[in-house]
Formats: structure tokens, C-alpha cells, sequence
């Protein structure tokens, strides 16, 4: 049994990460991507107190993947409603080119987070050609 009159033991803060540590991670928050903004989100959770190239990797990552999921929405909206009145009139050729617009999205982003994670492993930083930067 514990004694009521001890204090408890008080949470120890994580060990910061060491620079091959920080490196790693901050590339796989890059890397993560091709999977969605999920990765991103937690490696940045974590680690942006332990390494400061995680902290600034990972809110970059993530700030793309939040401007990725909006362009997603918005281009599965829009080529849908176009496609849809493009096949209606019958230009089913053109409706189906606006069919791929999500796709090719999609694609940019496996790109791009290649990309950063390439840069990033080899010890530089990455920074996204257009991206919202909501998280400062």
C-alpha cells in the first residue's frame, strides 16, 4: 500500500531527441503523407517539444496536408458537378478529363511529400511550393 503521506511521483518531461533523431522523425512527418495528414498530425504532436527540426518539419508537413485535404474536397466537388453537366450535354470526352482532377491531385501530393522527405533525410528543410500555413 502507498502512504498518504508521500507525494506522489510527478511525470518526468520526455528526453529531447538526439539530431539523428530529430532528422528521422522530421522526414517520416514528410513522409507520412502519402498515407493522408494522420502521420503528420501525431509526429508533430509529439515531437515538436523534444526536436526542433521536427517541430518545424512537421508543422510543415501538416499544413500541406491540411491544404491537400481542402484542394481534395474541393476539386471531388467540383469535378463532379462539371462532369456531371459536361455529360449531360454530351461531352463525355471533357467530362471525363474533369474526372481526374482528384487524382492528379493526389499524385502532386505523393510528390511532394517525397520530396520533402528526400530534403529533409539528406539535412535540409522542405518547404511546400503552395500551401496554407494555418498552424503557425
Amino acid at each position: 500500500m502507498t502512504d498518504p503521506a508521500q507525494p506522489a511521483p510527478q511525470p518526468q518531461p520526455a528526453a529531447p531527441l538526439t539530431e539523428a533523431e530529430d532528422k528521422q522523425w522530421a522526414s517520416f512527418a514528410h513522409l507520412g503523407g502519402i498515407l493522408g495528414p494522420l502521420p503528420a498530425l501525431i509526429i508533430w504532436l509529439v515531437f515538436k517539444e523534444r526536436g526542433p527540426k521536427t517541430s518545424v518539419e512537421g508543422k510543415e508537413a501538416l499544413n500541406w496536408q491540411i491544404t491537400f485535404v481542402i484542394g481534395w474536397v474541393v476539386l471531388i466537388i467540383l469535378s463532379t458537378i462539371i462532369s456531371a453537366a459536361l455529360a449531360f450535354s454530351g461531352a463525355w470526352a471533357i467530362a471525363g478529363l474533369f474526372s481526374w482532377l482528384p487524382f492528379l491531385l493526389w499524385v502532386v501530393n505523393i510528390v511532394f511529400s517525397i520530396l520533402g522527405f528526400v530534403k529533409v533525410n539528406g539535412g535540409g528543410s522542405y518547404r511546400y511550393p503552395f500551401a496554407l500555413r494555418l498552424i503557425k
